[in-house]
């Protein structure tokens, strides 16, 4: 195997897809994990042996500096993936949000300086831009923060660069627009539609059906990091992971509609709506920047990311709460 790499968030969404990814490239990884006393490593602890043989779990907590930095100690590079990341959620509990996303990007920023961490990657997230001002939306468009938790992110990007600019450490901020895919949780709105409609609902409760997302499937989002990584000219850069394409809240829901249950129909939950100031009414990336960089071009269409999506929450279901809003 190869060097060891840092993963946070590894327990995760995106980051239990970049696990898997990195072992199958030849990489040893070290899986930053969160702390609890149960034991569970999140989605970690669904993948196969052959790939956990190569992974060493790491558990603790991205605010605490300690024990980021005994993580961080030995690896050759990080991916920073560790966040909370649920828009509804930040709007009751944005302390935790500041911690989290900008103390703990701190947290990791410090380490690997200290330690001379070869490549460092940051997560950012398309929600940094707000609603588009121009589309496709570049890395130089304006910032805006129209959540708590994307004005975080703001400040964590931010920080990341300064420590690129101030003491040269070997930053590259990755910007993925909506990611979809196996392993989501239900606070998303393609597994909200998808396991209401696989638990035999007729009405579908969804907030806004306006905006528009552009969707990368997570196979690609973790493989967009993987190029990034793997180029020696994205130090120092931010680079967008995007489709180039867009498609309505709406229009989606209406989609994975016809494939499941063509009776079920629509219905807005006022619950479900963000502020009228917060909401990001289109998104819509370029991804220019991205292919010309690395060898990083999207390998599913929305159609088969969708059908794998359908497939793996079919067989998982058990898994998710239907008959409560998750936030």
């Amino acid at each position: 195997m190869g060097a060891k790499v840092l993963v946070t968030g590894a327990d995760g969404f995106i980051g239990s897809h970049l696990t898997e990814l990195l072992v199958e490239k030849g990489y040893e990884v070290r899986a930053f994990a969160f702390y609890n006393s149960f034991n569970t490593w999140g989605w970690l602890d669904t993948l196969p042996a052959s790939i956990m043989d190569h992974v060493e779990v790491f558990t603790g907590d991205i605010r605490d500096p300690n024990g980021v930095r005994e993580a961080v100690k030995g690896c050759a590079a990080v991916f920073h993936l560790a966040a909370l990341i649920a828009i509804p959620f930040s709007y009751y509990s944005p302390d935790s949000y500041v911690d989290t996303n900008i103390k703990g990007t701190l947290n990791v920023l410090q380490a690997a300086r200290d330690f001379g961490t070869g490549r460092v990657l940051i997560t950012s997230t398309s929600e940094v831009y707000g609603t588009a001002r121009y589309v496709p939306i570049d890395e130089g468009h304006p910032y805006q923060g129209q959540s708590p938790y994307s004005a975080t992110k703001i400040g964590a990007d931010r920080l990341a660069e300064s420590f690129y600019r101030s003491f040269s450490l070997p930053v590259t901020i990755v910007r993925p627009f909506n990611t979809y895919g196996p392993r989501q949780s239900a606070r998303a709105v393609i597994p909200t539609v998808i396991t209401q409609l696989l638990a035999g609902k007729t009405e579908i409760k969804l907030g806004a059906l306006t905006p528009t997302r552009d969707f990368n499937y997570v196979k690609d989002t973790a493989n967009g990091f993987y190029q990034i990584f793997k180029s020696d000219k994205t130090v120092g850069e931010e680079i967008n992971i995007a489709t180039q394409q867009e498609i309505s809240v709406g229009d989606l829901a209406e989609e994975l509609i016809r494939q499941i249950n063509p009776a079920a129909k629509i219905v807005c939950d006022e619950e479900r709506l963000r502020p009228e100031k917060s909401e990001v009414n289109r998104l819509l990336g370029c991804n220019e920047k991205i292919k010309r960089l690395t060898d990083w071009a999207p390998q599913y269409t929305l159609a088969q990311g969708l059908e794998e999506t359908i497939a793996f929450l079919r067989d998982h279901l058990d898994l998710y709460k239907t008959d409560i809003y998750t936030i």
